[in-house]
């Protein structure tokens, strides 16, 4: 039987048929050769070409992987350290993700589905980014300001004590020293400038009383001043206060004051509500953007949902 099936065999294929069965087999085994040469070529290109610069395990970082790191012009010495950070960086990211793959069982189509998620928020950040950066009006009128700040008022309340007020403090040896308090209580432009030209020449450090708020404790920082036990008390008593330490004097006047848990001025929280509707602007410009793009694409039939 075995005979008969052979020889139908070689019947039904004849001599062309053997000659091109054996050609196809040779060429099936030439294409695995090619492909095998060419993995192996590549690899080869890969480890001459591209230059590795560091290596965990069977993962390598390469030379044109550091492209955009450093920009131009920057000095070399920033240079190396900026590259040795990243390669540094690169490497424990590495040790860590082989960590957690022989440690724990890894969704890696979850991981990749997260990645193109935090891929796709990038790019439309920075879309967003630019997009707000041409449209964005940063000029915000007084009257929003004050109208904000009274509809919010409640939200402006001191956590700290704060003050308007001269601070000087200069080293016992500065000439003239005894003139300070003089200066500081006049009224006369020309006393203002020269007690002003005094500290700049003199003083370790110094505050003029102009329209600025200031947290107390900030003024008066590194002085004995910030050792009072009671704050509150020590303001509501003494509008001009003088003290001294082993090196330094100090002279304290109060020209205005508000106590924590008071509502705040509106010229000490000007700034942050400029900050705030600054931000509105930002986030109504996001969503216009979000709008116009989706607008966009369903007039022109750019997506579709299937149910």
């Amino acid at each position: 039987m075995k005979r008969v099936k052979n020889t139908l065999q070689k019947n039904w294929l004849g001599k062309g048929g053997v000659i091109l069965l054996y050609c196809l087999t040779f060429s099936v085994f030439l294409a695995g050769c090619d492909f095998i040469r060419m993995k192996k070529e590549k690899a080869a290109v890969d480890n001459t070409v591209r230059q590795p610069v560091a290596r965990v395990n069977k993962t390598y970082l390469y030379k044109d992987e550091l492209s955009g790191i450093v920009q131009p012009g920057t000095n070399p010495d920033d240079s190396t350290t900026r590259v040795e950070a990243y390669i540094n960086s690169w490497i424990k990211k590495q040790l860590l993700i082989q960590e957690a793959s022989r440690k724990i069982n890894i969704n890696e189509a979850e991981v990749e589905r997260k990645i193109l998620d935090y891929r796709y928020s990038l790019i439309a950040y920075e879309y967003q980014a630019y997009y707000i950066r041409q449209r964005l009006d940063t000029a915000i009128q007084e009257t929003a300001i004050e109208t904000y700040y009274k509809e919010n008022i409640d939200n402006f309340i001191l956590k700290q004590n704060i003050v308007r007020a001269t601070f000087i403090k200069v080293p016992k040896t500065a000439p003239r020293t005894g003139k300070i308090k003089e200066l500081i209580f006049s009224k006369k432009e020309n006393d203002k400038k020269e007690l002003k030209s005094y500290c700049l020449s003199f003083a370790a450090a110094y505050h003029l009383t102009d329209s600025t708020w200031m947290v107390f404790d900030e003024l008066v920082k590194n002085s004995p001043l910030i050792e009072i036990p009671n704050k509150i008390q020590f303001l509501k008593s003494n509008p001009y206060f003088e003290t001294a330490d082993e090196n330094y004097l100090y002279f304290l006047k109060v020209e205005e004051y508000r106590i924590s848990d008071n509502i705040s001025p509106l010229e000490f929280v000007r700034d942050e509500i400029k900050n705030i509707l600054l931000n509105k602007r930002k986030v109504e410009l996001a969503k216009q953007l979000e709008d116009e793009v989706y607008s966009t694409g369903m007039k022109n039939q750019e997506f579709e949902i299937f149910k």
